[in-house]
């Protein structure tokens, strides 16, 4: 079997992954998916760690716009990350895999808190740590926050699973000719003001030498492949020949 090129990795998911094909709420058969891909990564050998979005559930642009408090925006849409770790927790331990959530907020009868130690222990013991409620503070997006905990658990990558193939220089579903980019450093994606991932997120990965992977995660094996080394999505990186 050939052997991983990372040991550990962060795997950055939005909230719109566990929506299904209604694209709202959670969705078990698209959470039983998700739960797979991951199962398949960890039978690698690989110690991961899960952030996840709240897009399916909460929106707090769609609050502000109607003239919510930014802060109660951004604190209900922590809330609905924990309901999306609860879900794919359950998703996980269905088919084995022992797994952790750890939130920035405490919830103690649901979820553990946030100890970047213990989070570390329990991926030594080969169990898959979900962390919940973004960082805990306001006008900090999950992006932000899994490039935050990637760093704090030395990770030695951060995966970002969307529904394409990697960046590209327009969207592609409106724009079938887009060029797609195999790597770019972090100035050229902070430059074209890439919409795959915040500019606080890349500029955190580009100070902390710390690359990303942005790959399609409802295409079988490239979550797999992308792991073993093997071209696939797009790497962002120091260097755009990495």
């Amino acid at each position: 079997m050939a052997q991983p090129k990372y040991h550990r990795i962060l795997l950055k998911l939005s909230g719109e992954a566990l929506a299904g094909p209604q694209n709202y709420g959670i969705d078990v058969e698209a959470a039983h998916t998700i739960a797979a891909r991951i199962a398949a990564v960890r039978e690698l050998g690989i110690e991961i760690a899960v952030v996840i979005g709240a897009g399916n559930l909460w929106r707090g642009r769609d609050g502000m716009e109607h003239g919510m408090d930014r802060t109660t925006a951004d604190h209900m849409g922590m809330l609905a990350i924990c309901m999306n770790c609860l879900a794919l927790r359950d998703a996980l331990e269905r088919i084995g895999v022992t797994t952790r959530v750890q939130t920035a907020i405490e919830m103690r009868p649901i979820a553990e808190p946030y100890i970047r130690l213990r989070a570390i222990r329990h991926l030594e013991k080969g169990r898959v740590v979900i962390f919940g409620a973004g960082t805990g503070n306001p006008y900090f997006t999950t992006d932000t926050a899994g490039m935050l905990r990637a760093l704090e658990i030395n990770a030695n990558v951060m995966v970002k699973a969307t529904k394409v193939n990697g960046i590209y220089s327009a969207d592609p579903f409106k724009h079938p000719d887009a060029q797609h980019f195999a790597h770019l450093t972090y100035l050229e994606a902070l430059n074209m003001g890439v919409q795959v991932m915040d500019s606080t997120a890349l500029t955190m990965g580009m100070e902390n030498h710390l690359p990303i992977i942005v790959l399609n995660l409802w295409q079988p094996g490239d979550l797999e492949r992308a792991l073993l080394g093997e071209a696939v999505g797009t790497t962002v990186s120091d260097n755009s020949d990495a």
